[in-house]
Formats: structure tokens, C-alpha cells, sequence
């Protein structure tokens, strides 16, 4: 063979393998998240000087982490699997509050507890609610405070009470969350405002296509089932949002048992109502739910995620709303 040819040839190889390798780690770097879709990648590394940025949630943190990539240094104070709306913070968790250069929380009394870490660490970071007066929503009634914690009426005719603060599970409330963690970043780092407004865009493109996929999902589901039970009232956004109907709920907030009346009232609604499942989340013990399951005698399906993330391949946000709807669809049907 003509060397000149032999050369050109060996060079053709070295870059058809190059692209192959280059292939190769870009499928594996977008994974797939459950329900067969491909998942956005996970927020970059973050660099040496990194903006500190602490949530509340494992949830919260994940959007943050997508919005700021490798600018941003995102903890959660509730861990993996924790309960937000029992959280016992320490007093490191105190510390973390302190040094922190921006703080995210929800807001609308789900994770309320964190106001008064800020007062007493005396953190000078900027507090971000992002569920508080939010454009666009359409909020809907029912707080979580415990009934001898619940505020007084206000004299306010803007204030229209308690509301449920699980705004994220409709995925469209979600992306304005983005939205707010947009402006939040750009207002603590300037310097960085057009990698935040990238980024922002690009994962509210994804946010858009996973609710299109969500309502494709749910669309499957015979209209005559769309019916269920959860634990409590962590997902009547989601339900609004993509056609549901929520029966009834086993406990008006975490840590608030229901009376053997109540139970048996609940039990004769899931049967008078058709719904085929009683769901609950997989960070609460399933034996109540298991038990209501069983005696209106439908599906239990016990490890739904709402508030934190879980192990893989629920670890993100974009996985847990994939999963909770796998999860529904296969109930449902």
C-alpha cells in the first residue's frame, strides 16, 4: 500500500474511534431517567470559588444546582429521605445557615422553621421564598400547620390564608421556580448573570418537555380511573394539573393520626368513588396507608417521592416527577 495512502488510512481510524469515545461518554452522561426518557445532566462540579448556596430540600437544591452548574455550591438542610415538615436542625445545620451567600426555601409554611434559623444564626444572606407571590399560580387552599399552630385570620385582603405549598408537582410551577432561582443568582452574582440565564432557559426547555411527557403519560389512564388516595395533601397540584382527582387523604399533615371514625370514613369514600389506589411516599411508615388499602380492598402503592429525592434513579427532580407518574400509570390502568 502506498505509504501516503497507509497514513491517511491509520488517521481515518484515529478519528472515527475518537468520535466513537466521544459518542460513548456523551450517552452515558445523559443516562436515562425512569419511564424511559432521556434525563438532563447533573449539575457540573462546582468551582473553588463557587457561590454558597443553601435550600431546604433535596428538591429545591436540585433546581438550584441546574440553574447555577459549576457557579454554585448547593446543599440541602433536610437530607435525602428527610421530612421537612419535621426537620430537627443542629446545631452544624445552624453553622451552614451562617456562612451561607444565598438561602432557598419554599415558603407557604412547609418549611417555615428555617425563618427563625436565619434570625438566630445572624445570617446576612439573602432569603429567597419561592413559592411566596408567585406570578402565574393558581394556589390552591389547605396549609399543613398543625391546627394549634395555625396563624389568625388577617385583616389583609390580599392574605387568603393557608395554602397548600406543593407547588413544584405541577411541573409548569416548577420551571417558575427556576424562574425566581434565576433572578435570585443573578442578584448575588452579577458577574455570572448570562451562564444563570443560560442555564435557566435550557432546563426550563426541559421542563417543558417533561410536562408534555407527563400529560402523555396520564393521558393513557381510562378517564373513569383517574381517581385516588394520598397519605396527605402533598399532590393536588400534580392532580390539577394533569387531570387527577384526589378522594380523600389519610392525615390532614404529617404526624397527625387519623381516628378510627375518620379511617372508616375515608374507607367507604374510596369505595363509594371507583379510585383504584391509595398511594403514600416512601420517607413515611406504609402501615396506615396499607391498612386503608386493604380494607376498601384497592392497590397500595407505598413509595411515591414528593419533597426529597431519593437513591437512584430517584435522584433528581426531573426523575422523581417520571417515577411518581410511572408509579400512577401503573396503578391506574
Amino acid at each position: 500500500m502506498n505509504p501516503t495512502h497507509r497514513s491517511m488510512r491509520l488517521d481515518i481510524n484515529r478519528a472515527l474511534a475518537t468520535l466513537a469515545v466521544v459518542a460513548m461518554l456523551a450517552l452515558a452522561a445523559c443516562g436515562t431517567a425512569p419511564g424511559g426518557s432521556p434525563s438532563s445532566a447533573a449539575p457540573a462540579s462546582p468551582e473553588p470559588d463557587a457561590l454558597q448556596v443553601l435550600a431546604t430540600t433535596t428538591v429545591l437544591a436540585d433546581l438550584v444546582g441546574h440553574v447555577g452548574g459549576a457557579k454554585v455550591a448547593v446543599q440541602s438542610l433536610v437530607p435525602k429521605g428527610g421530612e421537612v415538615h419535621t426537620f430537627d436542625p443542629t446545631p452544624s445545620d445552624m453553622t451552614r445557615v451562617a456562612e451561607a451567600d444565598l438561602i432557598v426555601m419554599n415558603g407557604l409554611g412547609l418549611d417555615e422553621w428555617l425563618a427563625q434559623m436565619v434570625a438566630d444564626s445572624g445570617a446576612a444572606a439573602p432569603l429567597v421564598e419561592l413559592g411566596e407571590d408567585l406570578p402565574g399560580v393558581t394556589y390552591i387552599e389547605g396549609g399543613e400547620e398543625h391546627e394549634e399552630e395555625a396563624p389568625e385570620a388577617s385583616e389583609d385582603p390580599n392574605d387568603h390564608g393557608a395554602v397548600n405549598p406543593h407547588l413544584w408537582l405541577d411541573v409548569t410551577y416548577a420551571s417558575l421556580y427556576v424562574g425566581r432561582i434565576v433572578e435570585a443568582l443573578v442578584a448575588a452574582d452579577p458577574d455570572d448573570a448570562a451562564i444563570y440565564e443560560a442555564n435557566g432557559a435550557a432546563y426550563q426547555a426541559t421542563l417543558a418537555t417533561l410536562d408534555s411527557w407527563v400529560r402523555d403519560r396520564i393521558a393513557t389512564i381510562p378517564e373513569a380511573n383517574r381517581k385516588l388516595v394520598s397519605f396527605h395533601e402533598a399532590f393536588p397540584y400534580y392532580a390539577a394539573a394533569y387531570g387527577l382527582e384526589i378522594v380523600g387523604t389519610i392525615v390532614e399533615a404529617p404526624g397527625q393520626d387519623p381516628s378510627a371514625g375518620e379511617i372508616a370514613t375515608l374507607v367507604e369514600a374510596i369505595k363509594a368513588s371507583g379510585a383504584k389506589a391509595v398511594f403514600t411516599e416512601a420517607q413515611f411508615s406504609p402501615e396506615l396507608a396499607q391498612t386503608v388499602a386493604a380494607e376498601a380492598g384497592v392497590t397500595f402503592v407505598s413509595d411515591l417521592y414528593n419533597d426529597s429525592l431519593g437513591d437512584p434513579p430517584v435522584d433528581s427532580y426531573e426523575a422523581l416527577i417520571r417515577w411518581d407518574t410511572d408509579k400512577t400509570v401503573e396503578a391506574l390502568q
